[in-house]
């Protein structure tokens, strides 16, 4: 099978994705068009001076049928993850990543990251879904069914024995009727006990059925080189084919009669992935197969990263971060002080005012304890690639994101003011590949440096060790950013 590494934002030209997916012409425009419908391509005009930029640009604007002169596009990957599809494995990884282009140990951390990521999603993505069609996400049953072997072992239905004099749970009513008996001093005495035993049932249907699934799936992900990324032993408990078990319908029906008898939630979900997985008689190496396993909107997940590292405070009361204020209560929330913007009106019974439903809401704030007493922290986790020397500025937050910076100082000026702490600090938190945190400099507007408001720093964190703290629910030292 074929098994490529492509790079999150980097301009292709037609040519080199049919040449890097061994594929003629006509086929890579199919497949473009399939990757464009699920919003992991886009297709972007071409100029001189892109070819080498890794960040989309406002100018970037998304073709939507690119066809007619191929050499005027290039096609982006706004994916990071892995996509199974045409009977190839294509491997996408973040931006930032410069100095790999088959980054298999920083991708394999990032799919940690994305597994944990998603933990708190109970439902399954069995199905990929577009703007035209909906297939079977296959990838992601596979991953699913091996990760639930690895955690709680193979499906098994355990059996109740009857035994005599055993350790286990003693059935007195069958020992009552079915014992010898004497009485001594009007005391009855049994010669023998009946006890209760459960043992597994090692011939259960549903065990082999479990088992040979699970073989599957491996030797599937084995085929597709993928089980050192999704860091997964290879798992072989039996060779038998899944028709030694009957044909695809009785499977099914057995199934479906042991969901009706079966009230055991993680075994439900095991043989609705069994279901799944059976009914689609799909593999990862099938030419019309397509699934995926990863993320379009990987900001969101090193946004999340960052503000589980950094501590975030948001969503704290006074009380527990500890700030002490005179104008707020010990119990208000962090997030709840930033001000709503207050709409007026005038009506028959005079003037009013309503209160908007949003407002500003920083990423992450942390409350560090210094020499010198608190300082309050605000932090805003952004994805960019961001280039500062004397010859280039590139890849930086817009306008908005750093006037919103500035604001987020004034929305808690007052709990600043009358609080106990004695110094703010602004930063902007980006990803490298590179293992040491680089203090890349500032950006600043005199006109709201001169009211008094912070400057905000720019920090490149090194995001493997981001995510090591992630992955272990560790806090990093902010201290280390010498902000």
């Amino acid at each position: 099978m074929i098994s490529v590494f492509v790079k999150e934002q980097k301009r292709y030209t037609q040519f080199e994705l049919a040449k890097l997916l061994e594929c003629s012409s006509i086929e890579i425009k199919k497949y473009i068009q399939l990757l464009k419908q699920y919003g992991i391509v886009k297709a972007v005009k071409s100029s001189k001076n892109q070819k080498n930029m890794s960040d989309l640009l406002e100018q970037d604007i998304e073709i939507e049928s690119p066809y007619d002169s191929e050499q005027e596009y290039y096609y982006v990957f706004t994916f990071v993850g892995v996509i199974s599809a045409f009977g190839r494995i294509i491997k996408c990884y973040p931006k930032y990543i410069f100095n790999d282009n088959a980054p298999t140990s920083e991708l394999k951390t990032i799919l940690q990251v994305l597994q944990k990521y998603n933990a708190n999603q109970q439902i399954v993505q069995m199905f990929s879904n577009s703007n035209e069609e909906k297939s079977f996400n296959l990838l992601s049953v596979i991953l699913y069914l091996l990760k639930d072997y690895y955690e709680n072992g193979i499906y098994t239905n355990e059996i109740n024995v009857v035994e005599t004099n055993g350790s286990g749970e003693i059935l007195w009513d069958k020992t009552i009727n079915d014992s010898f008996v004497y009485l001594n001093n009007n005391r009855p005495y049994y010669v023998d006990i009946y006890t209760k035993k459960r043992i597994r049932n090692n011939s259960d249907y549903f065990r082999k059925l479990h088992e040979i699934i699970i073989s599957i799936c491996s030797r599937e992900l084995l085929d597709a080189q993928l089980t050192e990324l999704f860091d997964l032993e290879p798992v072989e408990l039996t060779e038998d084919p899944l028709s030694c078990l009957g044909d695809t319908n009785d499977i099914l029906y057995h199934i479906q009669i042991e969901l009706n008898n079966q009230f055991n939630t993680r075994k439900q979900l095991v043989l609705k992935m069994l279901y799944t997985y059976i009914s689609q008689a799909s593999h990862l190496n099938d030419m019309d197969a397509f699934s995926m396993f990863g993320t379009n909107s990987f900001n969101l997940v090193w946004e999340k990263v960052c503000a589980r590292v950094m501590n975030n405070q948001l969503d704290k009361p006074l009380i527990n971060i500890p700030i002490k204020s005179d104008k707020f209560t010990r119990y208000t929330k962090l997030k709840s002080i930033v001000e709503h913007p207050k709409w007026s009106g005038i009506d028959d019974e005079g003037k009013f005012e309503k209160l908007a439903k949003d407002t500003l809401i920083p990423d992450i704030i942390s409350v560090v304890k210094e020499n010198n007493g608190y300082t309050f922290i605000i932090f805003d986790a952004k994805y960019y690639n961001i280039k500062i020397d004397r010859n280039e500025l590139s890849g930086y937050p817009g306008i908005t994101d750093v006037t919103k910076q500035y604001l987020y100082q004034l929305a808690y000026k007052d709990l600043i003011d009358d609080s106990s702490i004695k110094s703010i600090k602004n930063c902007f938190l980006m990803p490298t590949e590179n293992s040491d945190i680089i203090k890349l400099g500032q950006v600043r507007m005199e006109m709201l440096e001169n009211i008094g408001l912070k400057n905000i720093q720019i920090r490149l964190l090194p995001a493997n060790d981001v995510y090591e703290y992630y992955l272990n629910d560790k806090k990093y030292d902010i201290s280390r950013l010498e902000l």
